[in-house]
């Protein structure tokens, strides 16, 4: 039989001491917070809350401002497109502080974003990015695009509609970084030159999605490159692009064979000598023929594609 020393015996009385004490004392009451966050409460729980509903916790308590912006840290998403709501501006800026694993950014009208709103944000999250869009953003420049150019080489998605501030020389920098796109829109930019579409097009071999609706330097030999080098197109949008013409959307269709839809209004120089022939590929054309014009009424109101809505 083992004994022990005067030491070990003190030692295992105050042990004894302790857990009698805590037995006996009253338990402090759990609480929400008490679950495990990165296993439970994240990823099951503020994965399901919108901004709002995580902004509103998060004026809560500390307890409950300190889970949010762990919530922030881990969000992949972040869609604010039409949000022009007062005091943005705040919440913006904690968002772009908390924000680190971003992958999809939807910002697409909104009037009150600035470079020095939204540089941060870029500069936490270029790392993930896949899908930006910046549609109608009219108050930042050339240098909020700067980053997402050069840094983010997870991007897929890009869409700039009526961004009159892309310049020629930021397509040319889109040119030598980022040749993985999927889907690009850059409608409505009439800074943009025909030689640099050209020489931009020869990069872009996964295009699926593109939209160049009202851009004025849209030509016949444009399309005869995005023809030539963007054989993966499936939806091509070129309503209000006047200067094209059948030549070059014979062109397109013939070099396209996975091509689906086809937006054309308000393209005076395309009639149906081009048309016809894809007609017959069950392609969608948002211009119907000349005879049925004249005897129905027609309803726009199919698209087999986002990439018109913001």
């Amino acid at each position: 039989m083992c004994t022990l020393n005067s030491e070990e015996e003190a030692h295992l009385v105050a042990m004894a001491s302790t857990a009698l004490s805590t037995t006996d004392s009253p338990r402090t009451p759990l609480s929400l917070f008490d679950v495990c966050w990165d296993d439970v409460l994240i990823p099951q729980v503020a994965v399901y809350l919108s901004l709002k509903d995580l902004f509103n916790l998060r004026c809560c308590s500390r307890t409950a401002h300190r889970f949010v912006e762990a919530a922030l840290e881990k969000r992949q998403e972040l869609h604010l497109s039409g949000n022009n709501t007062s005091n943005i501006e705040e919440g913006f800026r904690v968002l772009a502080r908390c924000c680190q694993r971003l992958e999809v950014l939807h910002l697409a009208r909104c009037r009150w974003l600035t470079d020095e709103l939204l540089l941060p944000l870029l500069a936490n999250n270029k790392k993930r990015l896949s899908a930006v869009n910046l549609n109608e953003c009219v108050n930042i420049t050339a240098l909020s695009l700067q980053p997402i150019i050069v840094e983010c080489k997870e991007l897929r998605v890009l869409k700039l509609s009526k961004c009159q501030w892309l310049t020629t020389g930021a397509v040319d920098a889109l040119t030598l970084h980022q040749s993985k796109l999927v889907e690009f829109d850059i409608s409505h930019c009439g800074a943009i030159g025909e030689r640099c579409l050209i020489i931009f097009f020869r990069r872009l071999n996964k295009l699926t999605v593109l939209s160049l609706a009202n851009t004025p330097s849209v030509t016949d030999q444009v399309l005869i490159q995005i023809g030539n080098y963007c054989r993966e197109l499936e939806h091509i949008n070129l309503i209000g692009c006047a200067a094209v013409s059948d030549y070059g959307v014979h062109a397109l269709a013939m070099q396209c064979p996975r091509l689906r839809t086809l937006l054309i209004r308000s393209c005076p120089r395309i009639t149906e000598r081009s048309l016809a022939p894809l007609r017959q590929r069950c392609l969608y054309i948002d211009r119907r023929e000349e005879a049925e014009r004249h005897n129905a009424h027609y309803l726009n109101d199919f698209y087999p594609s986002d990439f018109l809505v913001y």
